[in-house]
C-alpha cells in the first residue's frame, strides 16, 4: 500500500480495549479471587493464555473456552461464566476519549473502529453504548479471524472501508500495534490518555 504525503490525512481509526473503553485484566482479577495463587493460576491459565487469543481471532467459541478455562483452573463452570460477565462489565467507557470521539465526529471526521475482541463482548458493548453509532466502519477481530498486529487485518479494514494508509491515522495503546500499522504507511498515534492524543491528532489533521 503506498505511502501518502502527510497532508492527505483525514480519517481516524480507534483501538478501543485501553482507548475507548477500560481493559484492566489485573484489577479483574484482584477482585475476582482473594487468594494469591488462584489469582496467578488464573492470570496464566485465563487471561494470558493462548486460548485467549483464540476467542479474540474468533476461532475458539466462548462455551468451548470456558470448559477449557474450567478444567484447567479445576473451577466450577458457573464461576468462569461468572468471571467472563465481570470481564464485560468491567469494560467502561472512558469518559474523555468518548468525548473525543463525539468532537471529531461533531467535525465531519470520518471515524473507524479496529479491534481485537470477540464477539460476545463487542455484542455486549454495541447494546449497551450509543458511541459505536458514531463510526462509520468497525472491523472486529474475531468476525474476520484475523488479529493485530497481523498486517492482514490493516489491509482489510482498508480494503473493506477504501481507506488510504497515508490518508487514516490509527490509535491504539499498544506499541506492536501502531509499529505494525507505520509499516505499512498509516500515521500513528501511541495513546496514553485522551488529552495526549487530542494535541497528537490536532497536529495530523491540521495538515
Amino acid at each position: 500500500m503506498p505511502r501518502m504525503a502527510a497532508d492527505c490525512v483525514r480519517n481516524v481509526v480507534f483501538d478501543f480495549g485501553g482507548v475507548l473503553v477500560r481493559w484492566q485484566p489485573r484489577e479483574i482479577i484482584d477482585a475476582f479471587y482473594r487468594d494469591p495463587l488462584l489469582r496467578e493460576r488464573l492470570r496464566r491459565e485465563v487471561f494470558q493464555h493462548p486460548d485467549w487469543l483464540d476467542m479474540d481471532r474468533g476461532t475458539l467459541a466462548e462455551e468451548a473456552a470456558l470448559e477449557r478455562f474450567a478444567e484447567r483452573l479445576d473451577r466450577p463452570r458457573e464461576e468462569l461464566v461468572r468471571l467472563l460477565d465481570r470481564v464485560r462489565e468491567s469494560l467502561a467507557p472512558i469518559p474523555d476519549s468518548i468525548a473525543l470521539l463525539r468532537a471529531l465526529e461533531a467535525r465531519g471526521v470520518p471515524l473507524y473502529g479496529l479491534s481485537n475482541i470477540s464477539v460476545e463482548n463487542f455484542a455486549y458493548l454495541r447494546e449497551r453504548d450509543a458511541h459505536w453509532g458514531l463510526f462509520r466502519g468497525i472491523v472486529i477481530s474475531a468476525e474476520v479471524k484475523m488479529v493485530k498486529p497481523e498486517a492482514r487485518i490493516f489491509e482489510h479494514l482498508c480494503q473493506a472501508h477504501r481507506l488510504v494508509p497515508g490518508e487514516t491515522v490509527f490509535i491504539d495503546d499498544l506499541v506492536a500495534n501502531t509499529e505494525a500499522a507505520a509499516r505499512l504507511g498509516f500515521r500513528t498515534v501511541l495513546f496514553r490518555d485522551a488529552a495526549q492524543c487530542a494535541i497528537e491528532l490536532e497536529r495530523l489533521l491540521a495538515r
